[in-house]
């Protein structure tokens, strides 16, 4: 790595952005995509520099006449919010799509999300999927949640429960409050998954905790149908779920 970007970078790390400007500046006008990326980024939070979409659009674009992934997706962002820019869900899907088959996981999964709601294209469930799937397959928490969307409601493909509650636990065990909701109420119906309210309870419990009212609305239901022993010991399995940051409860 260049040594200037590196102390560039550096500074950066430690919150230190008059110095990274100063590194950054240069290179990027000399052409370097790295560089131009990581200025637009600085424009766009204001680290350094007064806060400025339309130069984080001049940043951002330059990096994506090199092929820049990461720069693609940001004036993808750009353009689907209307920052810097008019807003315009076609560019948007132009740049991410463009991102998305360099591999970059946020822009498949906000793809994704654009076919799946039909912004900048028609909506096609099963184009949804395909990038919801690449997405999620990469770890994006998002993508594997609205993947599990699409299995849970047979949108673009089969429905399927089983396979639903494989990327609901995926996403929730990444700390994806609206999985925790979700595998709450496939518990409580016995979709996928075997009826079983303590668990249903305590996915519940653990959504309710980040204001969720459909988890809300359930755990208090389920409050209703459950005896003063069997809420403790949900609640004690909602405890030692989140003691394990979600993983394998």
């Amino acid at each position: 790595m260049r040594a200037d970007f590196q102390k560039g970078w550096d500074a950066y790390v430690n919150k230190d952005h008059p110095t990274s400007l100063l590194e950054w500046q240069p290179l990027a006008e000399q052409g370097d995509s790295a560089a131009q990326y990581n200025l637009g980024l600085m424009y766009y939070n204001g680290q350094g520099v007064t806060q400025d979409y339309k130069a984080a659009v001049k940043w951002f674009s330059l990096a994506t006449e090199q092929g820049q992934a990461n720069a693609q997706a940001a004036l993808g962002t750009m353009y689907q919010k209307g920052l810097g820019v008019a807003q315009d869900y076609k560019a948007a899907v132009k740049w991410y799509t463009l991102a998305a088959e360099q591999g970059y996981a946020n822009a498949q999964g906000v793809l994704g999300a654009m076919y799946h709601k039909g912004l900048g294209v028609a909506q096609d469930y099963k184009t949804a999927v395909k990038w919801y799937t690449l997405a999620a397959e990469q770890g994006y928490a998002n993508a594997q949640g609205a993947l599990g969307t699409m299995y849970h409601q047979g949108l673009g493909v089969a429905q399927d429960y089983k396979t639903a509650v494989k990327w609901y636990t995926l996403a929730a065990e990444q700390g994806y409050a609206n999985a925790h909701a979700i595998l709450g109420i496939m518990h409580n119906k016995g979709q996928g998954v075997a009826q079983d309210y303590a668990y249903a309870y305590m996915w519940a419990d653990i959504a309710a905790a980040s204001g969720n009212e459909a988890a809300i609305k359930l755990r208090d239901t389920l409050a209703t149908e459950m005896t003063s022993a069997d809420i403790s010991a949900a609640q004690a399995l909602a405890r030692e779920c989140i003691s394990k940051e979600y993983k394998g409860c």
